[in-house]
């Protein structure tokens, strides 16, 4: 007998500045300036589902890659058995399995992220957290207490990621007193952004203009000699 397949229900949806894949960390963040609002379904609005959360600091949500058919060829099958992770160059080969690569045989995520409140809201009570890679509208699964006795691992190593997990960028040029429609808190947050290297690591021409849409502005950039300069920040056309 064939096994059925699971139906899964999307409990909530994320919401924050995040526009386009372009930009997004890599990693959830424990530091992290940027918040993520989770907002829960109609049907999961019933406050007893989260009662006791905010005894617990962290959280894991378990999310879909709701882009992914949007961004692949369709010529090119749904999943590979190796990926090409931008880390590495984008032409060094790993298995899918050692990798977070979002072209999965089941498109899932899993973030762990900071708790910083629980909001009382038009949507009902939402959740407010730190740290999240989530595109704005990806759509939550789930949610768990992350529980550190149990769920941290101090000794364990990073494989491949070892050689880029401190690897960052000085910004240049980013100041809100020059750009009056931007906040202090969202050019912070920009700044943090800009300073993860948005880039795919096969792209280092430092004549090149990218863009970055973030909370309803539009940055342009350029990265040189480890740094980046933001060329101009304009009003997004983005809806």
């Amino acid at each position: 007998m064939a096994e059925k397949g699971m139906i899964l229900q999307k409990i909530a949806v994320a919401r924050n500045g995040f526009q386009d894949k372009f930009g997004i960390p890599r990693q959830s963040r424990e530091n992290s300036l940027i918040e993520t609002r989770i907002v829960f379904e109609s049907a999961y609005r019933n406050p007893d589902a989260i009662r006791g959360i905010e005894g617990y600091s962290h959280l894991w949500l378990i999310w879909g890659f709701s882009e992914n058919d949007k961004r692949r060829p369709k010529e090119e099958p749904a999943w590979s058995a190796t990926v090409r992770p931008p880390r590495l160059g984008g032409n060094t080969r790993v298995g899918v399995f050692a990798s977070r690569s979002p072209f999965r045989p089941n498109p899932l995520g899993l973030t762990s992220v900071k708790l910083l409140r629980v909001e009382n809201s038009a949507d009902g009570l939402v959740l407010v957290v730190s740290g999240a890679d989530l595109l704005n509208g990806t759509p939550i699964y789930d949610i768990k207490p992350y529980l550190p006795y149990s769920d941290s691992h101090p000794d364990a190593t990073n494989g491949f990621a070892e050689q880029t997990k401190d690897y960052r960028l000085e910004v240049c040029g980013l100041d809100s007193s020059e750009s009056p429609d931007i906040s202090a808190s969202v050019c912070a947050e920009l700044c943090e952004i800009l300073s993860q290297d948005p880039r795919p690591a096969y792209q280092d021409d430092p004549d090149r203009i990218y863009k970055l849409d973030y909370a309803g502005f539009c940055v342009a950039f350029s990265v040189k000699s480890g740094k980046v300069y933001v060329q101009n920040i304009t009003k997004s056309d983005r809806k």
